[in-house]
């Protein structure tokens, strides 16, 4: 087992980290350039937005398939043969003449992007002594956060460069298609992986098995539905700030999502966080948080709306980070497949955001899109806190290492 500290420690934790910018950069890197698909190929703002939501439906279809074929070929091999698949679509997304075409080739796109998010829970799990995975799971969920920011920050200047949104694509394939070999020398080979022979009807047995689980079902709610209202707000002021008075040009609209960085501080601290206040309690914290960070947005100026999605990136990361650690908690068996169904309901969220604000947008724009918003974080606060007194009353929650 891989100690914390250790050379290993540190190679495998940067490897994974590495491997995850490079999901989340290609992942998230059509998220300003939604102003200029939608004038490029003439469609509405919903219908851009749709360049993202596919990716990320993608991403959702393609976790469950990739953790069965990373139990059965190992998971170091699913996570880079994914990587390299996503990398090699990338560049061909500039020669699309159509949106569908460029929505088909996103939605395969996030497909291969699932192998390592899928798979690098199970990983830490099977290489990571228990200390050593706590710390770990910890950075390289920063480590999601800090891919988020720069596929979008990347994007945008790239595509302000020269005012085209192809720029974007062709830069990212090229920075990737660069970062891979490192991620692969840097990656260690498996030592605990054991192959897991596929048995009839198993994975239908662990989705059951979890989705009749109340303390996990609670936590997936609570990462789909959060996400699904934090990531859409972005969609939506991306086109605000493009239009006047604003007229913001996409390298801005990219320096906007700067804004994910006090995530990563927040990721990063979860796990004491957790540690000292029990995971609900967090979950609860970072919530609150995140409405208060949706009321700055009512205020209307940039400085307002700044300092409103730097509020709203911390308490959603520490939410999301805090429920990650509560599904490991009380998990016993099918690991992997009970990280899949958080993020399929993480990623299912990002996807139907857009739909579910659209209305509260068109009727009311910023203050009808935070009345949405606050819906949908009154219901996920009073999940956190029926988990806590769930967990109460069956057993002392365990400490984080245990699983």
């Amino acid at each position: 087992m891989i100690d914390s500290g250790s050379r290993l420690w540190w190679r495998a934790t940067l490897a994974l980290c590495l491997g995850s910018i490079l999901v989340f950069l290609n992942l998230y890197q059509a998220h300003p350039l939604l102003p200029l698909l939608a004038e490029a190929f003439s469609v509405s703002s919903l219908r851009a937005a749709a360049a993202l939501s596919a990716c990320t439906a993608g991403l959702a279809v393609g976790l469950l398939p990739a953790a069965s074929l990373a139990d059965q070929v190992g998971r170091r091999q699913v996570m880079l043969g994914a990587l390299l698949g996503a990398i090699a679509i990338s560049p061909l997304i500039p020669l699309c003449r159509s949106f569908d075409a460029l929505l088909a080739l996103r939605f395969v796109q996030g497909i291969f992007l699932a192998g390592l998010p899928a798979t690098a829970i199970a990983y830490m799990g099977e290489e990571f002594s228990k200390k050593a995975m706590v710390s770990a799971v910890g950075i390289y969920i920063a480590a999601n956060s800090l891919g988020g920011i720069a596929g979008r920050v990347v994007a945008g200047l790239l595509a302000g460069w020269q005012g085209e949104w192809q720029d974007a694509f062709w830069g990212i394939a090229l920075v990737s298609a660069l970062l891979l070999p490192v991620v692969a020398w840097l990656l260690p080979a498996q030592q605990g992986f054991v192959v897991s022979e596929p048995r009839r009807g198993e994975l239908f047995r662990a989705l059951a098995m979890h989705l009749k689980e109340p303390l996990l079902v609670g936590a997936y709610l609570i990462g789909g539905l959060n996400f699904m209202v934090f990531l859409n707000q972005y969609s939506y002021l991306t086109f605000l700030l493009s239009q006047a008075p604003f007229s913001l040009p996409a390298q801005w609209l990219g320096l906007l999502f700067l804004t994910y960085l006090p995530g990563t501080l927040a990721s990063s601290l979860s796990g004491r966080v957790s540690q000292r206040v029990g995971s609900a309690q967090a979950m609860t914290c970072g919530i609150v948080i995140m409405m208060a960070g949706a009321l700055l947005l009512l205020l209307g100026s940039i400085s307002a709306m700044l300092g409103g999605l730097l509020i709203s990136s911390f308490g959603f990361f520490l939410t999301h980070a805090s429920a990650s650690h509560w599904v490991g908690q009380h998990v016993q068996r099918h690991r992997a497949v009970a990280s899949s169904l958080y993020l399929i309901a993480y990623y299912l969220g990002a996807s139907l955001g857009g739909i579910y604000l659209h209305p509260f947008w068109e009727a009311a724009q910023v203050p009808g899109m935070v009345g949405g918003m606050l819906l949908v974080l009154a219901l996920t606060a009073a999940i956190s806190v029926w988990l806590g007194k769930r967990k109460a009353q069956t057993r002392p929650e365990p400490g984080l290492c245990q699983r």
